[in-house]
């Protein structure tokens, strides 16, 4: 398992973190169990497998649905 940090554009709601963790979460490959989007932070951070999918992959995922990734990095 991989671990992928995004920072997000700031969060004006606590509906569009709940939009980013969806999003997140139907990416095949994603722990869905480790997703968590920081509101204050405006931050995403998600354990990933990575055979199945790549931080790409997650950060399309967050931008097709409207929001801006400023920064993704993976460990």
């Amino acid at each position: 398992m991989k671990k992928a940090i995004l920072q997000l554009e700031t969060l004006a709601c606590p509906t569009c973190m709940q939009k980013i963790e969806g999003a997140i979460k139907s990416v095949t490959g994603v722990d869905n169990e480790s997703v968590k989007v920081l509101f204050n932070a405006s931050k995403a951070k998600v354990n990933f497998d990575a055979s199945m999918t790549n931080i790409n992959e997650i950060v399309k995922a967050v931008q097709a649905i409207g929001y801006d990734v400023l920064k993704a990095s993976e460990k």
